[in-house]
């Protein structure tokens, strides 16, 4: 949507702090002044609605680069995940497959190395067992590999744990989902997003893997070191933006996610569109691990996952910042990403950058506590 859209609230409406805006602004504007951050877009907002979203920065690192607006898109890594849930559950709530189905009973080919105990539920929750990438994950990129030799892969990988015994975060996984996907619904996760999420919700900018002209002409280049950029598989590469990886191929716009996350505050619904029932809404964002028997009561509280959804732990600040309060949900994305939303505090915030900033999103942390403090009573 464009900034001046009539959608659009204003500060006062949605009562927000127009100084502590400012000082947010001018604080994440410094960072692409100075350099550190090549392109930052923000979206805020409620239940309600949000502010105009922004943007500042430049669209690659070269001096005359295009300026990023609203509507420049990035490649948001592991944002998609939340929307790969999302799609399990809509199947769920169709009579596709139960959580606790194990992976095997629609995906035969992944009974190998005692996989066979791998559930669902699992697979959304980080207790699979599985790896975060596979261990040959550069060698399928060098070659530039497919989504279905990436799968047959997974299916030949090893546990590195029994599955519900750990919570150890994975990508593999939500690949898998996305085959489960393929074979309950008959089409690709990509198809299903687009007509079961984004066109109902109205992503006009959202894609699941770019390749037109058009789409790539407008998307924000990730800032990449020496040995990422020699490659042919990076992030920037038409290779990797083609494919669509279910785990972070996602390309989409700050206002776009943010339309996303208002629509699960809203309990799965948004402006007369209801995407998701209220029970697999309120089910997504609550603590799953707390269901998982074998899984310490320690390890559920500590690493608290939702479905798809980050829950907010106690006592650490890496990525979501320090001011959000314990209802949170989000995710972060290695590109440089942040989405999260605060029931209580009724607010949700998108930062998408193009700086990856793993393993603690320092600067992530600091946008969103700048953006956090904006709220006031709703």
């Amino acid at each position: 949507m464009p900034p001046d859209d009539p959608g659009f609230l204003s500060a006062d409406n949605l009562r927000i702090d127009p100084v502590r805006l400012d000082r947010a602004k001018a604080l994440i504007q410094s960072w692409t002044l100075d350099g550190t951050i090549p392109a930052v877009s923000v979206c805020v907002g409620r239940r309600r609605g949000c502010l105009a979203p922004w943007a500042v920065g430049r669209m690659d690192e070269s001096s005359d680069a295009e300026l990023v607006d609203p509507d420049t898109t990035f490649l948001v890594a592991s944002l998609a995940k939340p929307l790969v849930a999302v799609a399990t559950i809509l199947l769920v709530e169709r009579g596709g497959f139960l959580l606790d189905d194990r992976v095997v009973r629609h995906f035969p080919e992944f009974d190998r190395f005692g996989k066979d105990e791998v559930c669902i539920r699992h697979l959304l929750t980080h207790t699979s067992g599985l790896p975060d990438m596979l261990p040959d994950n550069v060698a399928l990129r060098e070659r530039h590999a497919s989504l279905t030799e990436f799968l047959e892969a997974a299916a030949r990988v090893p546990l590195l744990f029994p599955p519900r015994t750990q919570v150890r975060y994975q990508s593999v996984g939500f690949l898998v989902l996305a085959e489960l996907i393929r074979r309950i619904s008959g089409q690709s996760l990509g198809d299903f997003l687009r007509d079961e999420v984004f066109v109902p919700l109205g992503l006009t900018a959202t894609r699941l893997g770019i390749s037109s002209a058009d789409d790539l002409r407008r998307r924000a280049t990730i800032r990449l070191g020496p040995e990422a950029a020699a490659t042919s598989w990076h992030w920037n590469s038409p290779y990797w933006l083609a494919m669509g990886a279910p785990w972070g191929g996602l390309v989409t716009t700050a206002s776009d996610y943010g339309r996303f996350l208002r629509a699960m505050l809203r309990g799965g619904e948004i402006d007369g569109v209801r995407i998701l029932s209220q029970a697999s809404a309120a089910a997504m964002v609550e603590n799953q691990l707390q269901a998982i028997p074998g899984l310490s009561e320690e390890s559920a509280k500590r690493d608290p996952w939702g479905f798809g959804w980050r829950l907010r732990p106690s006592g650490r600040s890496s990525f979501f910042g320090d001011l959000i309060g314990p209802k949170m949900f989000g995710h972060w994305g290695s590109t440089g990403t942040l989405a999260w939303a605060d029931p209580d505090l009724d607010a949700f915030a998108v930062i998408l950058t193009t700086l990856p900033q793993n393993p603690e999103g320092r600067y992530l942390a600091m946008a969103s506590n700048a953006l956090a403090a904006i709220f006031e009573d709703s």
